[in-house]
This record gives structure tokens, C-alpha cells and sequence, in this order.
């Protein structure tokens, strides 16, 4: 008689997290296109709903996973603190649309700072378990390109004050702080990667 054996499942939970993060980087690349007038903010909505879809597909994984080479709460964590780096994205371009916010150099120059981040985060989630190392040079990487976030922020507040329209002048610089939110929420998600190597080493 056969006996039928029910090995554990491995899902490939590292290679889930990566797709996320790819996914995050095509919805900052969107977002840059809008940014720069080239572009609709449909695909920054449309990835973000891609993008929640794998986290779902991701805590599904980990549900089941009999082992994970990084800690589960860490996976989880990070999958999270992701989706919240394309939601706020989201959110800018939504409130820029309400608020009649016509894209302009500076949002531009911080969306691709955004970016920046996040390819830094979409390179350092694989090398996690791997490579520690490297995830963490990445996601330092990361937490200084928010740094120009946060001076690139400053001065487009500073210029905000020459425009004479003032509903238009509070409007803009609304969207430059929510700008500035995006790059901290990538931050998040570096610490995470920082906290996930060091209590795994």
C-alpha cells in the first residue's frame, strides 16, 4: 500500500515581497510621469490595486508557511509598511486632482526622489535572508534619498510663498507635505529592514 506523505509547505515568501516591491516601484514610475505632466494618475491606482493583491497573496503564504527565512512578523511588517508607500502615493495624486494642484517642477523633482527610495527598498527586500548585508546598504541607500526629500521639500515651501493666489499657494504646499509623507513612509519600511537583519544576526 502507498503511503501518501504531506511535506510542509515553502512558499517563496521573500520572492512575494520582492513582486510587491516591483510593483511599488512601476506605481512610483507612474507617479513620476503624472508629475511631470506626462502622464494620468490611473496607473498609480491601478498598481496599488495589483499591489494589494499580492500582499493578500503574501499573508496567505505566510499563513501556511511551516518556515520562513525571515521572521513572519517581519514579512508582514514590511508587506504593510509597502502597501502604505503606494497608498499615500495614491492619495497625492488624488488630492492633487481635487485640489486643482497642476503638476509643476517641484513636485516632479520629489516624486523621482520618491522613486529613488523606493528602488532602493524593491533592492534590498530580496537580499533579506541572503544577503543582510546588502539589504541593509540599500536601505540605508534609501533613508538618504528621503534626506533630499526633505531639502528639496523646503525650498519648494519657501517658493510656494511668491505665488499670490492664496488658495493656491495653500494648496500646493498641502501636496508638498503629503509629498513629504511618501518619503517617510519609505523610511518605515527601511527601518523594518534594519530591525528584520538585526534580530535575525
Amino acid at each position: 500500500m502507498r503511503r501518501h506523505w504531506f511535506l510542509p509547505e515553502t512558499p517563496d515568501v521573500i520572492g512575494t515581497l520582492s513582486r510587491q516591491a516591483e510593483v511599488t516601484v512601476t506605481g512610483l514610475t507612474a507617479m513620476v510621469a503624472w508629475a511631470c505632466g506626462a502622464g494620468t494618475g490611473a496607473p498609480v491606482r491601478e498598481a496599488e490595486h495589483q499591489a494589494d493583491a499580492i500582499r493578500r497573496e503574501l499573508a496567505g503564504q505566510l499563513r501556511v508557511a511551516f518556515s520562513t527565512p525571515v521572521d513572519q512578523e517581519d514579512l508582514f511588517t514590511l508587506s504593510e509598511r509597502l502597501d502604505m508607500v503606494l497608498n499615500t502615493a495614491k492619495n497625492v495624486v488624488r488630492e492633487a486632482e481635487a485640489l486643482e494642484v497642476t503638476p509643476n517642477p517641484a513636485l516632479a523633482d520629489m516624486a523621482a526622489i520618491a522613486l529613488d527610495v523606493v528602488r532602493e527598498l524593491a533592492a534590498a527586500l530580496p537580499a533579506l535572508a541572503a544577503d543582510p548585508d546588502q539589504a541593509t546598504t540599500h536601505a540605508d541607500a534609501a533613508v538618504a534619498a528621503e534626506r533630499r526629500m526633505e531639502k528639496r521639500y523646503r525650498a519648494a515651501m519657501h517658493d510656494s510663498l511668491a505665488i499670490a493666489d492664496l488658495r493656491a499657494s495653500v494648496n500646493q504646499r498641502e501636496i508638498y507635505r503629503r509629498m513629504l509623507e511618501l518619503g517617510e513612509a519609505g523610511v518605515r519600511v527601511a527601518d523594518r529592514v534594519w530591525y528584520a537583519v538585526v534580530k535575525e544576526g
